[in-house]
């Protein structure tokens, strides 16, 4: 994808954020309370296809509920924090540590104590949105920041390391070797960062609704099985 679809595809996200955000906020007191409006947070294992999971799921999700389902990713909140840029680099290495980046941001943000501080941020741009419901929140801690939301389903998605090592080498134009060292590293790097931050393991099976192998279910296949399940629940309460 050019850079100029890239940033249209993440424009959209936002605008269609900020059109559901405005519905939720429409709603009256008895209206929020009689309607059930569901979340959903999708947790991936380096090397599984997270985004597209929750892109298919985003389109069946519409099509099944007649509703505008919002997408958020990494990409999309560092447009939501545009204005903060330069501390753009803490989200994307995901639990590299340096003290000279804290310093540095400690001068550009009056109320920046720590990296620590950053992920509140951000964390006060997923919360209100998974809260409002109709929004797939893919990556970025959501499975655990969210396990207090009563709307809030999470899911994990895994695969053995043969298949991801294979995915990724495919995706990204990359041998199996430089494949699967670039796993390694950016799969400790995530843990370290939700350790750190949240002090919880990822992988705990307990956090999540549901949790998938890809190597034997397609993204599609799980997109439908992740519909299927929220939609029971909607049901239910209609």
């Amino acid at each position: 994808m050019s850079g100029l679809s890239l940033n249209a595809t993440i424009e959209k996200r936002l605008e269609t954020l900020v059109e559901i955000a405005r519905r939720n906020h429409g709603h009256n007191a008895l209206m929020d309370q009689a309607q059930f409006r569901p979340s959903i947070a999708i947790s991936r294992e380096f090397g599984c296809q997270g985004l597209a999971v929750a892109q298919v799921a985003q389109s069946l999700l519409q099509e099944q509920t007649g509703r505008t389902w919002g997408l958020m990713d990494k990409l999309v909140l560092d447009k939501v924090v545009d204005d903060r840029n330069d501390t753009m680099d803490i989200l994307r290495k995901l639990g590299e540590k340096n003290s000279f980046v804290d310093e540095m941001m400690s001068t550009i943000l009056t109320n920046w104590q720590s990296d620590k501080d950053y992920y509140r941020l951000l964390c006060n741009q997923i919360i209100p949105f998974a809260k409002g419901g109709h929004v797939i929140i893919a990556g970025v801690g959501a499975s655990i920041l969210t396990q207090s939301l009563p709307n809030c389903y999470q899911f994990r998605i895994v695969a053995p390391m043969e298949f991801r090592i294979e995915s990724v080498a495919k995706r990204h134009n990359m041998s199996r070797e430089d494949a699967h060292k670039f796993i390694l590293k950016s799969q400790k790097q995530r843990v370290a960062f939700i350790n750190d931050f949240l002090n919880r393991d990822v992988s705990d099976p307990i956090l999540y609704h549901m949790i998938f192998n890809q190597e034997k279910n397609s993204v599609e296949q799980i997109a439908e099985m992740i519909c299927q399940r929220v939609m029971a629940d909607m049901k239910k309460r209609s």
